[in-house]
């Protein structure tokens, strides 16, 4: 019997499936896809995530892959510019937004050098299930077969569809409506590190990537999708020149390299994370807009939390490996709750109030103000972090 079987094979699943591996357990990986390959994604991967590379020893392997670091950040928003960079998280000061070919191959390959089995086009069509309704494996299809494989733990990271949740009937603990859809391009030889463009109703972000090309991402409210879809390029190009002057003119005379790419599916909520024989992980448990780009830093940090209380009791009894569940549990909803709320602020896309513009202009001209304040973005500190800094309030006071 192996210790554990992790469904999904991207940004939850194989460091999942790594850090297990590495600890001494029986895994199998599976996915659908095969890899290298491409999804739907922001591509940013803020500082905490970024110390978690660091921290596997897989970082040097996305700056070698020519993912530049993004050293600087710059926000606007009506009259205000904030630029700088954030404070960082275990002297990572940088985030990176490599190419999901890249990355997930990276993830994926140290897993298997860890020790997990990798199945890649690999489909789970059910579940088994021990004599007193435990979860204990999985069966599906590979290389035109069917399978069945038990374990201890069955793992979901298998995304915001995911086929365990659906399985195990994973209910909702918070749901919230859809708010935005997005659409994103590549364009080759314009100049960008992490851009953030605000407006009411509006929002774009540029960002660079591998192989020179930088990523041109807009947010329209949910309610414009099927207008939006309609003509999306025409939507998206006009999107960036009213919100994003600055960047529209540096895309005059630019290739758009690839397709452009949207969708109008971009779910908040969190699923149950654990149950008798399984856990969920990354967006299969826990998903919110993209607009603040949290998902793979949220997937690596939930990825870690879920390998750390598990190890020690996989092998154990079940009642001690439930219970470590339930820990982590506890942990993920913990971790994720303020992103969550200040993901789902963003993604209204509503004008600014004149408190919040007030405290960005102090912030953008103070430089230890400006890294707490993008330490925020990257999810490295909280609204109090930056409300309770003596500087700003002796600012605000004025």
């Amino acid at each position: 019997m192996l210790d554990a079987i992790v469904v999904g094979a991207r940004c939850a699943g194989a460091p999942t499936a790594m850090l297990l591996a590495r600890a001494g357990h029986r895994v199998l990986l599976l996915d659908k896809s095969f890899f290298p390959s491409d999804t739907l994604s922001t591509h940013l991967i803020h500082q905490p995530g970024i110390a978690a590379l660091q921290r596997w020893g897989l970082l040097d392997a996305v700056r070698d892959s020519g993912c530049p670091p993004l050293d600087r950040a710059r926000y606007e928003v009506s009259d205000i510019r904030v630029e700088g960079c954030a404070r960082g998280v275990e002297g990572q000061r940088s985030g990176y937004a490599p190419r999901r070919h890249v990355l997930d191959a990276i993830l994926v390959g140290a897993a298997a050098a860890a020790g997990a089995e990798l199945r890649e086009g690999c489909r789970v069509t059910g579940l088994l299930y021990d004599d007193d309704g435990r979860v204990a494996g999985v069966e599906g299809r590979h290389d035109g077969r069917t399978f069945s494989e038990r374990a201890r733990l069955v793992i979901g990271a298998d995304g915001m569809r995911s086929s365990v949740a659906r399985l195990v009937d994973a209910p909702y603990t918070v749901k919230d409506e859809k708010l935005t859809c997005a659409y994103y391009s590549y364009w080759a030889d314009v100049p960008a590190t992490l851009e953030l463009y605000e407006k009411p109703g509006s929002w774009v972000a540029a960002v660079a990537t591998n192989d020179g090309a930088t990523l041109v991402l807009t947010y329209f409210p949910q309610d414009r999708f099927e207008e939006v879809r309609a003509d999306a390029l025409r939507c998206h190009l006009e999107q960036v020149r009213d919100t994003a002057p600055d960047l529209y003119g540096r895309l005059q005379g630019k290739r758009r390299v690839e397709r452009l790419r949207g969708t109008g599916d971009q779910q908040n909520f969190s699923r149950q994370a654990w149950g008798p024989g399984w856990a969920l992980v990354g967006d299969a448990g826990h998903h919110k807009d993209s607009i603040t780009a949290r998902g793979i830093s949220d997937a690596f940090a939930q990825s870690e939390a879920l390998v750390d209380q598990v190890s020690a009791t996989l092998t154990g009894n079940p009642a001690e490996l439930d219970a470590s569940l339930g820990r982590y549990a506890a942990e993920r909803d913990a971790a994720v709750s303020h992103g969550y709320d200040a993901t789902l602020d963003v993604a209204k896309l509503a004008e600014p109030s004149l408190q919040r513009l007030k405290l960005l202009r102090a912030v953008q001209s103070d430089a230890e103000l400006t890294s707490i304040y993008f330490d925020m973005v990257a999810g490295a500190a909280t609204a109090r972090d930056l409300l309770l800094s003596p500087k700003l309030l002796r600012a605000l006071a004025q």
